[in-house]
């Protein structure tokens, strides 16, 4: 999936899309992958310096990709499609965000430490990482390649990159991801409590609603089974002068930026954390940029000036 924050940042491919002609290529290059530049000239009748400039900009826009095989008379060109969806972020930023910022993106399997409890797994963009239900999988190398994880109980911890400079005052951290409960197969009916901390302090307590899987997730690769977890919600941890809140709305704490006491010397330990004593302990499942809805991992803003 190709996702575009903004729509100045999807004018390449909304110009791209622009002409009539161009969408009925990607409709015959959908249709039937690697199709040759030959079939898509003779069958939209036009001239090989005419599908040459179509596809070119197609290409430019990342729609398309172009391979060159040998052919009976020379080399053939093939035009296969990058992506099944696009998704544009309509909305404006919310207002406040003018501050310069840090954006990082963590992969969902860049965990830093680990203490979780079935049932429980992790996969890569091909494959499930070992034997579903079995914690040592999260300790193999390939976990950092790993684009969803669940547990019932537990918890992840993850090291987020600081980048302020000396001189420079953090005023708000954000850390956005798509995340759901976890239940043995799906529910979406399974209230999970989901707690935060960073550097030990605890932030609050979001409760996530359920576990989802009544259709594919946008962005899970085809082979991903339909009985497992399939998309969750994008959610925004923000702490700023005023506390913690959830999506900048569900106030969390009272734990405010300032209170933290981090400066450009600081480590940021985030903790996502079920507790088994918990009153609601259902699970947390996190997806990254290849699984779920969303094409991205952990990503995260330090806000400053």
């Amino acid at each position: 999936m190709l996702h575009f924050s903004s729509l100045d940042e999807a004018q390449p491919v909304i110009k791209a899309l622009s002409a009539p002609m161009r969408v009925e290529i990607m409709k015959l290059v959908y249709a039937t992958p690697e199709v040759s530049m030959d079939y898509l000239a003779k069958t939209l009748g036009l001239t090989n310096s005419a599908i040459s400039m179509h596809v070119g900009k197609l290409v430019e826009a990342g729609l398309i990709q172009i391979k060159t095989t040998s052919g009976r008379r020379g080399t053939r060109k093939l035009a296969s499609p990058c992506c099944r969806r696009l998704l544009i972020d309509m909305a404006p930023e919310p207002a406040g965000q003018e501050d310069p910022y840090y954006q990082d993106e963590i992969r969902v399997g860049c965990f830093t430490a680990m203490s979780l409890r079935p049932t429980c797994g992790l996969a890569t963009s091909t494959q499930i990482i070992g034997a579903i239900d079995d914690v040592n999988a999260f300790t193999f190398p390939e976990h950092f390649d790993a684009g969803i994880l669940w547990f019932t109980s537990g918890y992840l911890e993850y090291g987020l990159p600081n980048r302020l400079q000396a001189g420079q005052r953090l005023n708000r951290l954000e850390i956005s991801f798509e995340i759901s409960s976890e239940y043995p197969g799906f529910n979406e009916d399974y209230p999970s409590d989901i707690h935060f901390s960073l550097n030990g302090v605890p932030l609050g307590i979001w409760v996530s609603p359920g576990d989802y899987g009544d259709r594919p997730g946008h962005v899970s690769p085809a082979w991903w089974p339909r009985s497992l977890n399939q998309y969750g919600l994008l959610k925004t941890l923000v702490i700023n002068r005023e506390g913690t809140f959830m999506d900048s709305g569900q106030k969390l704490s009272d734990v405010t930026i300032d209170s933290l006491a981090l400066n450009y010397n600081s480590t940021l330990t985030f903790r996502i954390a079920v507790p088994e004593d918990t009153a609601n302990c259902g699970g947390c499942t996190l997806f990254g940029e290849q699984f779920g809805d969303y094409s991205q991992g952990i990503r995260v803003k330090v806000f400053y000036n």
